[in-house]
């Protein structure tokens, strides 16, 4: 099966039309309001991402999806991503094993390096161990879903030693994906492992991940995996509108007023024309907004081209108000999702 879910970052944004900054309490309801409609739309994830600056309530993302599955009944959740090189293993199991619990079963986990660093210094790190410390926690969360009780020592954490580390999930296992933006050896690291790998775009061509996904199903491969089994998920950005005019339209100012205000590191946004938003959202470029249709035909391309099993979609970035990102998520559900499950059940079909 397909899966089409949606994401968040939560962010905080001037509206580009009124001017109005949305507070967090307005921000915190409205994520919780967009799972709802997802799970009401027959989408198939909910994910929250992780950020710790003030123009995002992102921070604890498990707490959000808690609340998100008091109010939602089959959807699953996940992080998207944990920053795990400034996370705690033993913590992280802790609170999406009690997600887990709450939501019957529906609680997933996306671990990934970050983008954002922020994270680093807030919980003294050191980011010159950024790569160690993802390497040596993805290990010991590995190891803690594997068995309880748990022996371990690592360099850049205390050891454990006979740790009994609750509570147990709902089920057997939660799924623990992890989070890849492009770099080789991410792809080579999760290929080797065998473990689901989650592909984010931000902009650029459809083709971008091609060597990436490659490289993924040849470690893969070379670690003794079933690499044609191996799922891989596209995360990226985009809008379902009624034609494709419309969704454009009502999602470029937002889009463009988030990459300025809150995709940057170090007080520089990122400036987007409205020429260069149109290429990206081109056929051959990563973005999948436009009407439902194009949409469905974007999500198509990239399962011919990558063999996807899932896409989540951030709809809504920079803002997009609530009336209209609640109809996009509706669409997304009610009028992509259809043609995109039927397409690739036929394309399997035909090659069973």
């Amino acid at each position: 099966m397909f899966e089409i879910g949606i994401m968040t970052f939560g962010e905080v944004t001037e509206d580009p039309v009124t001017g109005k900054l949305p507070s967090p309490r307005r921000r915190v309801r409205e994520t919780i309001e967009q799972a709802r409609a997802a799970d009401e739309a027959g989408l198939d994830v909910f994910g929250v991402g992780e950020h710790h600056r003030s123009d995002f309530v992102g921070s604890a993302p498990s707490i959000l999806l808690a609340a998100a599955a008091e109010h939602t009944e089959r959807i699953k959740l996940t992080s998207a991503v944990t920053v795990l090189g400034s996370e705690d293993p033993v913590r992280v199991w802790e609170q999406f094993a009690t997600l887990d619990l709450l939501s019957a079963g529906r609680a997933e986990i996306i671990a990934g390096r970050g983008s954002y660093t922020e994270s680093f210094p807030l919980f003294g790190y050191d980011l010159g161990d950024y790569a160690d410390l993802f390497r040596e926690k993805l290990d010991l969360l590995l190891r803690i879903r594997e068995q309880n009780s748990l022996t371990w020592e690592g360099r850049l954490r205390a050891p454990l030693v006979d740790a009994d580390i609750a509570p147990r999930p709902y089920g057997e296992t939660i799924p623990i994906w992890v989070g890849v933006g492009g770099s080789p050896a991410s792809a080579v690291s999760t290929g080797r492992l065998g473990l689901p790998m989650a592909l984010a775009l931000l902009l650029g061509p459809l083709t971008y991940h091609v060597d990436t996904v490659a490289l993924y199903r040849q470690a893969a491969a070379d670690a003794g995996h079933d690499a044609g089994a191996m799922p891989i998920s596209i995360n990226t950005h985009g809008f379902v509108g009624r034609t494709s005019q419309e969704a454009r339209d009502t999602m470029f100012p937002y889009f463009a007023k988030g990459m300025m205000d809150n995709n940057h590191q170090r007080g520089r946004g990122f400036p987007l024309s409205r020429a260069a938003f149109d290429a990206q959202s081109s056929p051959g470029a990563g973005l999948m907004v436009g009407s439902a249709e194009e949409v469905a035909e974007k999500l198509l391309a990239y399962h011919e081209l990558y063999g996807v099993t899932r896409a989540i979609v951030q709809l809504g970035f920079g803002g997009v108000p609530q009336s209209e990102h609640l109809a996009a998520i509706e669409r997304l559900g009610a009028e992509v999702a259809p043609i995109v499950r039927r397409e690739v059940e036929a394309r399997q079909a035909s090659v069973a």
